[in-house]
């Protein structure tokens, strides 16, 4: 009697922005993977039927495709910097006041998913560590006996009137809140993501038992929301990692001229939002102690009509949050051969025009230079004839927190320095 032999599906190991792979792939999940648009590109292999060629684009992580392999995203950046960006773009006043106190503890891991896991795992145990949070929550059921009110609008539609039973509404003290739906529904989401590793699976299992008594969140939900408070302090920095493994957590995608939807389990980091939050964030954070405010992705027009939108990522104001000082973008991609990047100086120079500035920003993930500047001919909308100044920075992600966090203030300085200083009192012309 043969054995039957189940074939193990290798895992696939790609780069961010690295060379294209050829995997072998059924037909609907090869398609159904390209329609998801997790990836740079996804065709078909050349001359290679059933292989597909698979090049990863800015999203780092790991994702299981149903009967197919397992594909890990490995980033450029080291993992223990990328947490550390995504830490500090979760909570930015702790993260700079101690650059330290906002890195996320990802252990020895150097894998995108079970450092996450892992780190997720550490934060809630921490905030496990004085019990369950419990707190009121408004309950509605059928009942034998009255406790609380009385819904008679339900009592009526639902029972003519008649009792028992009764339609009641009360107040219950228990665990069920929003903030343990929310951590307790990120364990599960890591529990099913693949290369989590066996001791921080057992550990995730058991802060899963920690949580029973809060309900589990249905897929595809709208995640519950929760308010931060004094009561719930020692949540928060869980909360907002497991928000973030929620948010990443890949969602169903139906392929073309399918009846079912094909689930593709895993998490991915998007390393172009990872980059622009951790920009603005620290930018703004470090601004404010030139005393001028900043707003994230400020809509605009490039049109007297309305009718062109354009959200620069930061826009500098002054402390009143009345006039525009500076405007910034932040680019994830890496400077090319000649150190020009055209369609990005456009688009600075009209938000520039727009904003009536002198100069425009933009912060990039790598380059030949840490800093250059164009001068533009013409000039901008109501100024003199002086042109316009596109400038260009590299924030090198390599760097330690410390150092990232010390560039962030130099590149504020610059920033502050186009604000109006006006003259003190004490300064004025006798």
């Amino acid at each position: 009697m043969t054995a039957s032999v189940t074939a193990v599906v290798p895992d696939v190991t790609l780069r961010e922005y690295g060379p294209s792979v050829s995997v072998p792939l059924a037909a609907g999940a090869g398609r159904a993977l390209a329609a998801a648009g997790i990836l740079q590109s996804v065709t078909p292999a050349p001359g290679r039927e059933g292989h597909w060629l698979l090049r990863a684009g800015s999203r780092v992580g790991a994702v299981r495709t149903p009967g197919g392999p397992v594909l890990r995203i490995m980033p450029k950046t080291p993992v223990s910097r990328l947490f550390f960006l995504l830490g500090f773009s979760l909570d930015p006043a702790r993260a700079w006041r101690d650059s330290r106190e906002g890195t996320i503890d990802t252990g020895a891991h150097d894998d995108v998913v079970p450092a996450l896991a892992h780190a997720v795992e550490r934060q809630i145990d921490a905030a496990l560590r004085r019990g369950v949070l419990q707190g009121y929550r408004e309950v509605e059921e059928s009942a034998l006996v009255v406790r609380g009110r009385l819904r008679e609008a339900e009592q009526i539609r639902r029972h003519f009137g008649r009792t028992p039973p009764v339609e009641i509404t009360y107040d219950a003290f228990t665990a069920d809140t929003a903030e343990n739906r929310i951590l307790r529904a990120a364990v599960e989401q890591l529990l099913r993501l693949p290369g989590v590793p066996g001791p921080v699976r057992r550990r995730l299992a058991h802060q899963r038992l920690r949580l029973a008594d809060a309900q589990p969140l249905i897929r595809g939900q709208e995640l519950p929301r929760w308010h931060p408070s004094r009561l719930n302090a020692r949540y928060q920095p869980a909360l907002r990692l497991a928000e973030a493994v929620l948010r990443g957590a890949s969602p169903e995608h139906r392929p073309a001229a399918a009846a079912e939807p094909l689930a593709l389990d895993g998490f991915l980091l998007d390393m172009n939002k990872l980059f622009e939050d951790f920009v603005t964030v620290a930018l703004r954070e470090a601004l404010r102690e030139h005393g001028l405010t900043a707003r994230l992705q400020d809509p605009h027009h490039l049109d007297t009509a309305g009718l062109v939108g354009m959200r620069p990522d930061l826009v500098v104001r002054t402390g009143d949050g009345r006039t525009p000082v500076a405007v910034a973008d932040a680019k994830y991609k890496i400077e090319k051969a000649d150190g020009l990047l055209n369609a990005d100086l456009y688009q600075a120079l009209a938000y520039a025009t727009v904003l009536g500035l002198r100069e425009a920003h933009l912060v990039y993930a790598a380059g030949r230079q840490p800093e250059r500047f164009h001068e533009v001919h013409g000039t901008a909308a109501g100024q003199d004839r002086r042109g316009v100044r596109l400038y260009q920075h590299t924030l090198d992600l390599s760097r330690t927190p410390e150092q990232l966090l010390s560039r962030i203030r130099e590149l504020a300085g610059k920033l502050a320095a186009a604000a109006p200083h006006p003259r003190s009192s004490d300064t004025a012309t006798q």
